[in-house]
């Protein structure tokens, strides 16, 4: 590998939602300790790097999106001496830790809040405050992502604050230089510490119009069932967020990063991709960022992967992360179709395309494992997402159950105590345990292509050029200097066939999955089957 190339392009990054890894102390939630022990799995599995879901102190009303103190560690977790000695072992590893830094908002019991509430603090504009309407009425139209306005009232202030989220998730004002301010030494004080970057939540959201304009409306004949699933859908965030200026604070960020060797940083973009900085280069935003293009994708067809990925060419001087999964969407294989039970052979044609294409690869817990989202009742649920549109959606907590390992042991070897959400039943047949003594499982796939993924150069650094193909068949190039890579992919679960010069010459890697037979300039694939050739 090229020594001036950052450690981080195409790199694969495994994201850990430590509430739900490996709990060490029995009290039923995931720990640092419990990942601690975890590690030599995580590096067998052949991960570069571990993005860890938030780990500050929070009262969880977004469990850890609500950050009440940025310099310390949530009790659960364990305390900073266990983080430290984490981070030592993950380093010894050789693999990196990026931590999940909430910078938009804070919780509202975070003590810049509770300062900001005296309106003669030197805190008063620390976040975005703003007087009722003469009838008491919320100053403008912003709608929260959670539902309702954006905006609730303070006695204490006799004003709104904004929120984009939950009441209890006040927004920062980085329009104030000591907030702005504040909220970049969080990255500095964490930097120091030894951690090797950041993922950012909602980094499309830093700025808001000082003005308080409306935003406009999506007109209802334009709206599609996306829009009409969530409120704040119906409008278009060009006020409350996405401000064209936010680029500038992306770059500043950066910046701020840059100034301790070898460390990376990337961006969650969840709406006005381009306006808001999603697509900039490595020198002039972040260094990468993903959208939800992808994660909320559920149709089984080669349409979308190339209809997104001709999107991003039209900025060829980004560089992408590339999700099918994360702790906010419904599990991989259960979007695509797979039964309660899973669907293995869907499992590892998803992450076969998921480590080919361009682009930084993150690979949430247990995408490896196949795992299917679990489906709770009422009275399981803990998101706050579960209750706003129940049951027509039920939250994200679905995707957030505790990882199987063990299935022979009470709650698959998560914990001796409680967990804090149920456990899958149809995990226990996926269960590590399970999987381990399966060449054939989806967790070995997992394995064997990312060994092959680090032997090759086209498939973590190279262009990706797309070659004609019937559905449902996706079939593209990664090319990077001589090396040239075929990868093929029957995205159905029947029979396809494809036609191509090079699918029976060259080298075949040993990384295909499903029945692939080739003859001649024809290629038979079976159900959900993938072929990868160096040609």
């Amino acid at each position: 590998m090229n020594s001036a190339v950052p450690w981080w392009r195409g790199a694969v990054v495994y994201q850990v939602y430590i509430r739900s890894f490996c709990d060490s102390n029995g009290d039923g939630q995931g720990d640092f300790a419990g990942l601690m022990s975890k590690l030599d799995y995580i590096q067998r599995l052949g991960v570069d790097a571990i993005w860890l879901s938030p780990i500050h102190p929070s009262p969880n009303r977004d469990w850890g999106y609500d950050v009440a103190d940025y310099e310390g560690v949530h009790p659960d977790y364990g305390t900073l001496a266990d983080f430290d000695a984490l981070l030592a072992a993950a380093h010894a590893r050789g693999l990196r830790i990026i931590l999940d830094e909430v910078l938009c908002h804070t919780s509202d019991e975070h003590a810049w809040f509770r300062e900001s509430m005296d309106a003669s603090s030197k805190k008063k504009d620390w976040y975005v405050w703003a007087d009722p309407r003469d009838d008491g009425t919320v100053p403008n139209n912003w709608l929260s992502v959670f539902g309702g306005p954006a905006w609730a009232y303070q006695p204490a202030r006799r004003q709104y604050y904004h929120h984009k989220f939950l009441r209890q998730q006040p927004k920062l004002n980085w329009t104030n230089e000591d907030a702005r301010k504040a909220a970049l030494n969080v990255l500095e004080l964490w930097l120091k510490r030894g951690v090797n970057g950041f993922r950012l939540d909602v980094a499309n959201a830093y700025l808001h119009d000082a003005t308080l304009a409306d935003n406009p409306p999506i007109p209802a004949l334009q709206r599609t069932a996306m829009h009409w699933s969530h409120a704040a859908n119906m409008q278009h965030h060009l006020h409350d967020s996405n401000l064209l200026e936010n680029r500038a604070e992306l770059d500043v960020i950066r910046r701020t990063v840059e100034k301790y060797d070898e460390r990376f940083v990337f961006g969650e973009f969840s709406e006005e991709f381009e306006r808001s900085g999603a697509y900039l280069s490595p020198d002039k935003g972040l260094h990468a960022g993903y959208t939800f293009a992808l994660l909320v994708a559920s149709k089984l067809a080669p349409n979308y992967i190339r209809k997104h990925l001709d999107g991003l060419s039209q900025f060829p001087e980004h560089w992408p992360c590339v999700a099918f999964s994360n702790h906010d969407v419904p599990r991989t294989v259960s979007r695509f179709g797979a039964p309660p039970d899973g669907n293995p052979a869907l499992a590892k044609l998803m992450f076969a395309l998921l480590c080919s294409l361009r682009g930084t690869t993150l690979v949430y817990q247990g995408e490896e494992l196949g795992l299917p989202d679990v489906d709770l009742r009422r009275d399981q649920l803990r998101d706050p997402v579960g209750d706003l549109y129940y049951p027509v959606a039920k939250g994200r907590d679905g995707c957030r159950t505790p990882m199987p390992w063990d299935a022979h042991q009470p709650n698959l070897g998560f914990t001796s105590g409680r967990p804090w959400l149920p456990l899958g039943s149809a995990h226990q047949a996926l269960a590590v345990s399970e999987q381990e003594r399966s060449s054939d499982s989806a967790l070995n796939y997992a394995r064997r292509f990312l060994q092959a993924r680090k032997a090759s150069a086209a498939l973590r650094l190279g262009d990706i050029q797309f070659l004609d193909a019937a559905e449902p068949v996706l079939a593209f190039v990664r090319v990077y200097d001589t090396e040239r890579v075929l990868c093929v992919f029957n995205m159905s679960a029947a029979d396809a066939t494809f036609r191509h010069a090079d699918v029976a010459r060259g080298d075949v890697l040993n990384i295909g999955c499903g029945s692939a037979v080739a003859a001649g300039d024809t290629l038979e694939l079976g159900p959900f089957a993938t072929r990868f050739v160096r040609i």
